[in-house]
């Protein structure tokens, strides 16, 4: 390649995953201060399913993997080398020939092959959901592979246990699904086996503990995706992972299987991937679990790019849409200096806590004027579609959704089904919108020092905003803006009163 092509994709990135279940190549741009995904490409190689009892590699096994890294190496030609990175996890830890298949990927791909370690893919996938995803306070996170899966509790960007345990979704259906039936015998089997593996290291993390719990894997996306095709919320717990169990049972054969919401390129380690993590629920005694954003690839990826590393996630986010949509930045501090100060007058009689909703608030203010790149007139639901549709590192689903609804409904007419559709989180987002309205029209001047003290005080549902006395007869634009965000929130059964003091 021409050295003037290669440096105009020095920004560019390439991570290769080759695990025990899926090959993987991750394509990032550094862009805005954040990484941009340009390319996946994602096989079904089941690399695992190749190892026999003397953990010898079938040829088949490899064939099948040389076949997708000759489709890999085609993008790679454009990417410097020194922007590049293959590493490969559990199966070829185990292979005992994997020398033979490891020669030939590297001719394929022109590109060394690394073989990491069970404690540095831990320690990597940490680093991958520490970088894409929202934190408070020390985490567990949990990445169920193809043949390995890994635990660590880490705190910020800090792995402190990590452990890498010989039990996978892929090595798992071979030995306890291999018939191909659903049965409650073969899930007590594999979920038995798997609470063995577990057994060394379960009091030692019970007794370090852990705030909060995500998964890093496929098993825990596709789990998700079939609690939200029954209507249920995203959280994982151990009754609905038993009631998804007794659910596959139903179909008799993992053929047969087609719970609603199971991609069908899952479905075939599915019960197995179930079953383990079965067993981390029980024997780690995990309450609920989210979806990590990122895991061993990210992991990879931020790793290469030095600038990104150890920053605040959620600034690093909101930083990235103002300098890529030209927001006003000075506007959207002055509308989050007015939302922050009118939580903390209401903390005592509407918030438990203001932490969070201080730090939605101030997300919400900084981005709301995203979609002014677009056109005036809509502006609030062009800035909901692009941060809906955009990957947010630092916010997790259900604090995404929030941001959506916030920036949303932040002017105008107020879209009661949206708020709906929150469901638990409902109340809290109610709240949040009304303050960020009042912050956004009392900002319209766009400038420093034009405000006076103003008060806010609530009454169960109703809202006072009170004003010195003479001055909304001296801003009869603000006081007309305000009088018709009354006539707004009225409509939608929300009580807003402007007095005086």
């Amino acid at each position: 390649m021409a050295v003037a092509a290669l440096h105009q994709h020095q920004n560019i990135y390439a991570v290769i995953d080759l695990g025990s279940n899926s090959f993987h190549m991750l394509i990032a741009k550094s862009v805005a201060g954040d990484l941009q995904t340009i390319g996946r490409v994602k096989r079904k190689v089941r690399l695992a399913a190749g190892l026999d009892n003397n953990n010898t590699l079938s040829i088949e096994a490899m064939q099948r993997g040389w076949e997708c890294l000759y489709l890999f190496a085609e993008r790679l030609q454009d990417i410097p080398a020194k922007n590049i990175r293959i590493v490969a996890t559990a199966t070829l830890r185990l292979a005992v020939n994997a020398k033979q298949f490891i020669d030939k990927a590297q001719k394929i791909l022109s590109h060394k092959l690394e073989v990491i370690s069970g404690e540095l893919e831990a320690k990597t996938i940490y680093k991958g959901v520490a970088h894409t995803s929202a934190f408070c306070g020390r985490q567990l996170v949990v990445d169920i592979g193809g043949a390995s899966t890994e635990v660590i509790i880490g705190d910020a960007f800090e792995p402190l246990n990590y452990k890498s345990l010989n039990m996978g979704c892929v090595t798992y259906l071979e030995k306890y699904f291999k018939d191909g039936k659903l049965t409650l015998d073969n899930f007590d089997l594999a979920t038995a086996a798997a609470h063995q593996m577990i057994a060394p290291i379960k009091d030692i993390y019970i007794n370090v503990g852990w705030k909060s719990a995500s998964g890093a894997s496929g098993t825990v996306q596709a789990i998700q995706e079939i609690m939200l095709a029954q209507g249920l919320d995203e959280n994982l717990t151990l009754n609905k992972l038993n009631s998804i169990k007794k659910q596959a049972v139903l179909y008799k054969t993992i053929e047969q299987l087609a719970l609603p919401g199971l991609v069908e390129d899952r479905r075939l380690v599915f019960v197995s991937g179930l079953s383990i993590l079965i067993a981390l629920f029980e024997s780690l005694e995990i309450d609920t679990m989210g979806l990590a954003g990122g895991a061993l690839r990210e992991g990879v990826l931020y790793s290469m790019v030095k600038e990104l590393q150890n920053h605040d996630i959620r600034k690093r986010t909101i930083d990235s849409f103002i300098e890529r949509y030209h927001v006003d930045q000075s506007q959207g501090q002055r509308v989050s200096d007015l939302a922050v100060s009118f939580a903390q007058q209401l903390e005592s009689r509407w918030f438990d806590k203001t932490d969070d909703s201080i730090a939605m608030l101030n997300a919400a203010s900084l981005l709301h004027e995203v979609g002014l790149l677009i056109e005036y007139k809509q502006y609030q639901k062009h800035t909901a579609y692009i941060l809906k549709n955009t990957l947010m590192p630092g916010f997790n689903q259900t604090q995404q959704k929030l941001l959506v609804a916030l920036v949303s409904e932040h002017r105008a007419d107020i879209d009661s089904e949206q708020l709906s559709s929150l469901g638990v989180n409902k109340a809290h987002a109610e709240k949040l919108i009304r303050i960020l309205r009042l912050s956004v029209i009392l900002a319209m001047r766009r400038k420093n020092d034009v405000l006076p003290l103003i008060k806010l005080k609530s009454e169960n549902n109703a809202l006072y905003i009170l004003f010195p006395k003479t001055w909304l007869d001296q801003h009869p634009l603000m006081r007309t803006e305000l009088e018709q965000e009354v006539y707004y929130q009225k409509k939608v059964d929300w009580k807003l009163v402007i007095n005086t003091i």
